[in-house]
């Protein structure tokens, strides 16, 4: 326990991308040692950053929403490891904000790991959380990996897209997804959580 608390603390005070953040590093992570589901988005968005409340915004509304989680739940680390690839904000991009710093997941994501023995469930959420976490297992798109998730449950990692407003359009375009998949999720999510003294 104390180890991961010394490792939390060492990841908060982190400077290594200090030169390409915009708005400066402020590392937004949660864990316990006894969290048992492991939520991996992508990196904060600015309201996160200003905050310092992972998952704080419309994404993480929507998030709870599929989950069917309430605040307190969520927020309890006990319950989720919030440890997303990035933990600053990257900036802005052409197109929304820019993908997770790179450096980010190769210092500390195996580190992170190590600590969290008793994660039951991991939560893939976005193509960067995908890629790490499936590697060559995934499917050509983000879509197809999503409607198969149930091929990875042997792994206990459920690819999900990310909640942001921005895909809207996606989920236009997919509508199998709230349908079928959300429903498949929040009750995976619930025969994890429901072992547990709430």
């Amino acid at each position: 326990m104390q180890a991961l608390e010394h490792l939390l603390n060492e990841i908060r005070g982190c400077r290594h991308c200090e030169a390409h953040l915009p708005l400066g590093p402020r590392p937004v992570l949660a864990a316990s040692h006894l969290s048992k589901i492991l939520i991996v988005g992508q990196a904060p968005g600015t309201k996160v950053h200003a905050s310092g409340v992972p998952w704080n915004d419309p994404s993480g509304v929507r998030l709870r929403n599929w989950l069917d989680v309430s605040d307190e739940q969520f927020y309890d680390h006990d319950l989720f490891a919030i440890v997303p690839m990035g933990f600053c904000y990257p900036g802005k991009g052409t197109r929304g904000d820019l993908p997770p710093r790179p450096e980010c997941a190769e210092l500390w994501q195996d580190k992170l790991m190590g600590h969290l023995g008793d994660v039951k469930l991991t939560l893939a959420i976005g193509q960067y959380a995908i890629k790490w976490h499936l590697g060559k297992r995934r499917k050509k798109t983000l879509a197809e990996t999503v409607k198969h998730w149930e091929e990875y449950m042997d792994l206990n990692i459920f690819p999900l897209p990310h909640p942001s407003p921005r895909n809207i359009m996606w989920r236009r375009k997919n509508p199998w997804f709230e349908e079928e998949v959300v429903p498949a999720l929040s009750r995976k999510v619930w025969e994890v959580i429901g072992q547990s003294d709430l």
